[in-house]
C-alpha cells in the first residue's frame, strides 16, 4: 500500500526537514544493505535463484554496478529488473514541473535552474513515487536516438522559441528516468549505432542531444537483458558498451522439480469456475514439472531455444482446463485432473518447444513420449512395487479396467471396490481423500504407471483406454 508523500512543498521547507540527496545507486545500495542485514530477500516472487543468481545481484548492487542479465527466455530477467524499484526510497522530491526529475539541490535542466534562480527557497517541489522512477524500453531495430536520448520539439519551436533555446528540447526515455532505473530488454536487438549513444550514459553519466552545447549530468542506473543466442543470431552488444556494464549475471532454469512446481503454482491461473472446483493433485503437478525438466535434457529438443518455465505454467493451466471441460460435461461439481487429461498438453507445448527431428511429423510422438516419461518417473517415485503386486495379480485373473474422458469419476472410483488391492496405492496418492474425483484420478495414474512399467497392456481408443493383463 502506498503511503502519503512527505509534507515539504518548497525548497526551503525541504532543507529545513533535513532531507539529504544521494545518488540513485547509493540509495539502492543503502536499501539493499538493510535487506541483506535483516536476512530478507531483495524482492519476492523469484524462486530458485537463492544460491546462484541472487548473490551475484547483491554483489552488483553493493558495488554500485550497472547490470546486464544474460539468459534464455522465461528466466525471470524482466521480473527481477522491474522488482529493483522496490530498493528505491518510496518518495523522492523533484523541482515542480521538471521533466527529468531534477534534484532540488542540484538542478540540471534549464526549467529547473530558472525556477530556483527566480524563487530561491520558495521554489515549489513535488514528490514522485518510486514506481514512477522506472523506465523501460524493448529494444527493436527501429529504436532511435531520439527515443532514448531526445530530440528538438518542433511544436516548441513553432511557439516562437529559438533553436538554440534549451527549452525546445524534447527529452528521451533515459533523461526522463534521471534519478531512477532505466531498463533495456533484449539489448542486442538495438542497432549498433544506437548502442553507441549509450556509451556516455554508462561511463560519463551524461547525454548530449543533437548539436546543443549542453551536457546533462544524469544520475541513472542502467539495467539490460539479453538472450545468449542474440549475440550471434539477431545482433550483438558492441564491445565498448558491454565493457561499461559493471556486472553480467547469468540466469538459469529451475535446477530441480520442487522449484519448478513452486513457480508453477505461483504463476498458474486457477481453472475453477461456475461452481465447479478443479483440484490438481500433487503427483500430476509433479508430472507437469517433470515434463519440462525432461524436455531440457532431451536431445530431441532444441536446447539453444530453451524450454521456458512458461511451458510448465501453460501446461498446468491446460491440464486444469481440460479437466474442467470434462467435469462440466459430466455435471460434476468437484473435478480432479486425470492421466487422460494429459493429452491436452500437446496444444500448450507445441508452440513453446522446438523439436529437432530428422523425420517430419514426429513432433507429436516426441511430445507424447516426454509425457509418458514424466508419468513413469513420478509413478516410480510415488508408488512402490509392493503396493501394486496384488493389483497385477488381480488383472492376471481376468480383471479389465476402462478409463477415459467419457467415464464418470464415480465409475472409475468404483474400480477400487472391484480391485481391493488398488486401495493401498490409491490412498497413498490421494492422502486419504476418498472422494470419487480423487480416487478416479489416482486409479488412472496407477494403471497408467503399471502399463508404462510393462506390467499391464493398454488398448487405446478415441475416448479412453482399456487396461488388461499382459498374459
Amino acid at each position: 500500500m502506498t503511503s502519503a508523500h512527505p509534507t515539504p512543498a518548497t525548497l526551503g521547507q525541504l532543507q529545513a526537514s533535513g532531507w539529504q540527496s544521494v545518488p540513485v545507486k547509493e540509495e539502492i545500495r543503502r536499501n539493499a544493505v538493510a535487506k541483506i542485514a535483516a536476512g530478507e530477500p531483495l524482492f519476492s516472487g523469484v524462486m530458485g535463484y537463492e544460491q546462484t543468481v541472487m548473490p551475484q545481484l547483491e554483489n552488483a548492487l553493493l558495488a554500485g554496478h550497472d547490470v546486464i542479465f544474460l539468459g534464455e527466455r522465461g528466466q525471470a530477467k524482466t521480473r527481477m529488473i522491474r522488482s529493483l524499484t522496490g530498493l528505491l526510497d518510496e518518495w523522492m522530491p523533484i523541482i515542480a514541473g521538471s521533466e527529468i526529475n531534477d534534484d532540488p539541490y542540484h538542478p540540471v535542466s534549464r526549467h529547473a535552474r530558472d525556477l530556483v534562480e527566480h524563487h530561491g527557497d520558495d521554489t515549489p517541489i513535488t514528490w514522485v513515487h518510486r514506481d514512477e522512477r522506472f523506465g523501460e524500453k524493448l529494444a527493436t531495430p527501429d529504436t532511435s536516438i531520439a527515443d532514448l536520448i531526445g530530440e528538438v520539439d518542433p511544436i516548441k519551436v513553432a511557439e516562437g522559441r529559438y533553436l538554440s533555446d534549451e527549452l525546445t528540447l524534447h527529452y528521451g526515455l533515459v533523461p526522463r528516468t534521471n534519478r531512477g532505473i532505466f531498463a533495456i530488454n533484449e539489448i542486442p536487438d538495438l542497432a549498433e549505432r544506437i548502442q553507441v549513444g549509450l556509451l556516455n550514459v554508462l561511463e560519463e553519466r551524461d547525454v548530449q542531444i543533437r548539436g546543443y552545447k549542453i551536457r546533462l549530468p544524469l544520475d541513472v542506473m542502467l539495467v539490460a537483458s539479453a538472450n545468449p543466442e542474440d549475440y550471434t543470431n539477431r545482433g550483438r552488444i558492441i564491445t565498448p558498451l558491454k565493457d561499461r556494464f559493471g556486472s553480467q549475471i547469468r540466469t538459469h532454469y529451475p535446477l530441480d522439480t520442487e522449484t519448478e512446481m513452486a513457480i508453477m503454482r505461483q504463476e498458474a491461473r486457477q481453472s475453477s469456475v461456475g461452481g465447479v472446483t478443479v483440484s490438481v493433485p500433487d503427483y500430476l503437478e509433479r508430472v507437469v514439472a517433470t515434463f519440462s525438466q525432461m524436455a531440457r535434457m532431451s536431445n530431441q529438443v532444441n536446447q539453444r531455444s530453451g524450454v521456458s518455465v512458461r511451458l510448465t505454467v501453460s501446461n498446468l493451466e491446460v491440464l486444469g482446463a481440460n479437466a474442467l471441460r470434462r467435469g462440466l460435461r459430466a455435471g460434476e461439481q468437484t473435478v480432479v485432473p486425470r492421466v487422460c487429461d494429459l493429452d491436452a498438453l500437446a496444444a500448450s507445448s507445441s508452440g513453446k518447444i522446438e523439436i529437432e527431428s530428422v523425420e517430419e511429423g514426429r513432433d507429436g510422438i516426441i511430445l507424447e513420449n516426454l509425457v509418458k516419461g514424466a508419468v513413469l518417473t513420478v509413478y516410480k517415485e510415488r508408488v512402490t512395487p509392493d503396493q501394486v503386486r496384488d493389483v497385477i495379480a488381480a488383472f492376471e485373473e481376468g480383471i479389465v479396467a476402462h478409463t477415459g474422458e467419457d467415464i464418470a469419476s464415480t465409475e472409475e472410483a468404483h474400480l477400487v471396490e472391484q480391485i481391493p488391492a488398488l486401495r493401498t496405492a490409491v490412498l497413498s496418492l490421494t492422502g486419504g481423500d476418498e472422494s470419487p474425483a480423487a480416487l478416479a484420478a489416482a486409479v488412472e495414474f496407477v494403471l497408467e504407471g503399471l502399463h508404462l512399467s510393462k506390467r499391464l497392456n493398454k488398448d487405446a481408443s478415441a475416448t479412453g483406454a482399456i487396461y488388461r493383463s499382459r498374459s
